[in-house]
């Protein structure tokens, strides 16, 4: 090969290389704290999703098959998981009100 297309490759290569190295990607996991955060970041984002949606999905189902009653055993179950899935609206809180007495 001659000599000027293996240094024309070369910088080809050397250009690419500075693009990748000032990727954001790259950036973030050169510096270790960086890193940490990041990841960190993904992680409680990632547990909330899945929360929420197992969630949804759960009170989806759950509703559904407390809605099939011609299917004695399903239907119950559902009645019973609903049950006690959902919070007791009808109880009163009763608060004593009690005059702050100052010292």
């Amino acid at each position: 090969m001659n000599d000027d297309v293996i240094h024309e490759e070369i910088a080809g290569l050397r250009r690419e290389l500075a693009h990748l190295n000032s990727h954001r990607f790259i950036r973030v996991h050169n510096s270790f704290p960086k890193l940490i955060m990041f990841q960190l970041v993904r992680g409680l984002a990632f547990g909330l999703g899945s929360v929420l949606g197992a969630t949804l999905v759960l009170s989806v189902v759950v509703w559904s098959l407390s809605q099939i009653d011609f299917i004695p055993v399903i239907g119950d179950l559902a009645n019973e998981i609903l049950a006690v899935i959902q919070p007791n609206l009808g109880v009163d809180i009763q608060v004593d009100e009690q005059p702050i007495q100052e010292p």
